[in-house]
C-alpha cells in the first residue's frame, strides 16, 4: 500500500508465444524470464499483491515458486494472441475478491526493469496526481536517418529535407514506449483502454533497463546487461 491506496501488480504471461517458444519461462541468467519481473515487483514494496495472469498450469507453478499469486487461470477469451493486455487486466481485476485502487501492468518481457524503477514510477504517479504513468525510453536513432521505403527500394528523398543539414545534436529527442511499466487507477481499466486519452505522464527509463525481449538477440543483450550488473 502506498499513500493509503491498495495497489496490485499484474504480470501477463501467456504460454502460446509464436516467436520464441515458451518465451515467458525461457531461462535468462538461469532464472525463468517471468521471474525477473515477479522479483522486481516484490522487491519494490509497492504492491499489496503481485499477480501472474496465465493460461498455463506450468507457468502458474513457476510464478508461485518465485512469489507471485495465481488465483486462477485465464479464460479462453483472454488466452488468444489477439487479446489485449488490458482485457487481461480487466478480467483479472473483475475476478478478485479484493478491490484495488491502482494497478500496474508489468510485462514479463521487460526483465531489466528494476524495483527502483517501479518505486520511482509510483513517485511520479503521486507527485503529478496522474491518472496514468507509462514507461518510455529515448529513441536510439535520429529521425534524420529513418524513413519508409517504396517497393522498388529507391532511396531518392530518403533523408527528410527538414533534417538533412541539421546537426544531430539540434534534432529534437524522440521517445518510444518501452513496454516495461503501465500504472493506472483501476476505475479507468477496460479491455480497450487508451492510456494516452488520460492525464498520463512519462516515466523515462535508460536503454539498459528498457530491453523488450522478442528475439534471441534481445535475450543475448539482456543476459549481457544482467551479467554486467552483478560484477
Amino acid at each position: 500500500m502506498l499513500n493509503g491506496k491498495k495497489i496490485a501488480a499484474i504480470i501477463p504471461a501467456r504460454s502460446g508465444s509464436k516467436g520464441l517458444k515458451d518465451k515467458n519461462i525461457k531461462p535468462l541468467c538461469g532464472v525463468p524470464l517471468l521471474a525477473h519481473t515477479v522479483r522486481a515487483a516484490r522487491e519494490s514494496g509497492a504492491f499489496d499483491a503481485v499477480l501472474l495472469s496465465t493460461d498455463s498450469p506450468k507457468y502458474a507453478e513457476i510464478g508461485r515458486e518465485y512469489g507471485a499469486e495465481v488465483p486462477f487461470l485465464r479464460s479462453a477469451e483472454t488466452s488468444t494472441d489477439g487479446a489485449s493486455s488490458w482485457s487481461v487486466v480487466a478480467e483479472t481485476l473483475s475476478k478478485l475478491e479484493t478491490r484495488y485502487d491502482i494497478v500496474a501492468l508489468l510485462q514479463p518481457t521487460s526483465p531489466l526493469r528494476t524495483a527502483e524503477n517501479i518505486r520511482e514510477a509510483f513517485g511520479l504517479f503521486f507527485e503529478k496526481r496522474a491518472e496514468a504513468v507509462v514507461g518510455l525510453s529515448e529513441f536510439p536513432h535520429s529521425l534524420k536517418w529513418i524513413n519508409t521505403l517504396p517497393e522498388n527500394l529507391s532511396t531518392r528523398g530518403f533523408v527528410n529535407s527538414e533534417y538533412a543539414n541539421k546537426p544531430r545534436q539540434k534534432i529534437e529527442k524522440y521517445y518510444t514506449i518501452n513496454g516495461a511499466m503501465y500504472i493506472v487507477w483501476t476505475k479507468f481499466v477496460e479491455p480497450k483502454l487508451d492510456l494516452f486519452s488520460l492525464d498520463s505522464y512519462a516515466y523515462i527509463m535508460p536503454a539498459e533497463e528498457s530491453v523488450d525481449i522478442d528475439t534471441e538477440i534481445d535475450f543475448a543483450l539482456a543476459e549481457t546487461i544482467l551479467k554486467n550488473r552483478t560484477k
